[in-house]
């Protein structure tokens, strides 16, 4: 039973230094899909083209 505890005491310390480390840029949140998945900021759309001249 004392090996579970100083094996889950290791553990824990070895997860709080890479943590500590990596600073606040870990995302725990898991496997993305969708639009949560883009890595890159998305571009902005292009600007709608000037309304034809009115024919005469």
């Amino acid at each position: 039973m004392w090996k579970i505890i100083v094996g889950f005491v290791i553990f824990a310390a070895i997860v709080m230094y890479v943590l500590s480390k990596a600073g606040g840029s870990v995302d725990m949140s898991g496997e993305k899909h969708g639009g949560d998945a883009l890595h890159a900021p998305a571009e902005a759309p292009a600007a709608a083209p000037a309304a034809p001249a009115p024919a005469k």
